[in-house]
């Protein structure tokens, strides 16, 4: 099953201008109270899906985990991971470019050397952000995209691989503290992991510089 057209305009635009290598990067986790954000960067390698590809967002759990498997087997991918300590170190938004810079370079690192190590590589590559800021000491070309991970597939696909990846992370958490309820909320600020807050104190997952935690 192709996607809509319109989630490959910015796939097609980049196409049009010379570029080979397109990859979408999002995260996911900038706003739970505990654990960390994670970014990944996806290179497609095809464009047909059997599952639905959109915003993490919009997918059920299950659609997720599908959508994850699939793309996991037709593109590079590549994770950054920032940990709650790095994040109160250096604020979440710099965080999460921080993760994201990681998962382009992992991303690139995974693809086979006699495509990297082509003379033009650079040139033919354009990083496609979700969001509308990207701060980077990347040697590629970007460009941000309000709402990407709706309007790229290249960036739905990033999404989808962020969300679920997390989600694992959080899952692991839960059985180390299960006290918090980590795998139902992710770590995001529900009543009821406030309420674990208030009655457990916060945990060495959670990020000390965030409002509710301390």
């Amino acid at each position: 099953m192709l996607p809509k057209a319109d989630m490959l305009y910015y796939e097609t635009q980049a196409q049009l201008k010379g570029l080979r290598f397109i990859l979408g990067v999002d995260e996911a986790g900038r706003g739970p109270l505990a654990g960390p954000v994670v970014a990944a960067a996806v290179c497609l390698k095809q464009l047909d899906f059997k599952n639905t590809i959109n915003d993490s967002k919009k997918l059920t759990p299950r659609a997720r985990e599908k959508a994850f498997i699939e793309i996991s087997e037709k593109a590079y991918i590549g994770i950054g991971i920032m940990s709650e300590k790095i994040i109160d170190i250096v604020n979440i938004l710099n965080a999460s470019h921080l993760a994201m810079e990681m998962a382009v370079k992992e991303l690139v690192r995974s693809m086979p050397e006699e495509i990297s190590s082509q003379k033009n590589f650079l040139q033919q590559l354009i990083v496609l952000v979700d969001g509308n800021m990207f701060r980077t000491q990347l040697p590629y070309q970007y460009k941000t995209i309000i709402g990407g991970d709706g309007k790229s597939l290249s960036i739905a696909c990033a999404s989808i691989i962020a969300k679920v990846y997390r989600d694992r992370i959080l899952g692991v958490y839960d059985k180390i503290f299960p006290q918090y309820g980590f795998a139902k909320h992710k770590g995001y600020p529900t009543k009821d992991h406030r309420l674990a807050i208030k009655k457990h104190g916060a945990s060495i997952i959670h990020r000390r510089t965030f409002q509710g935690v301390l």
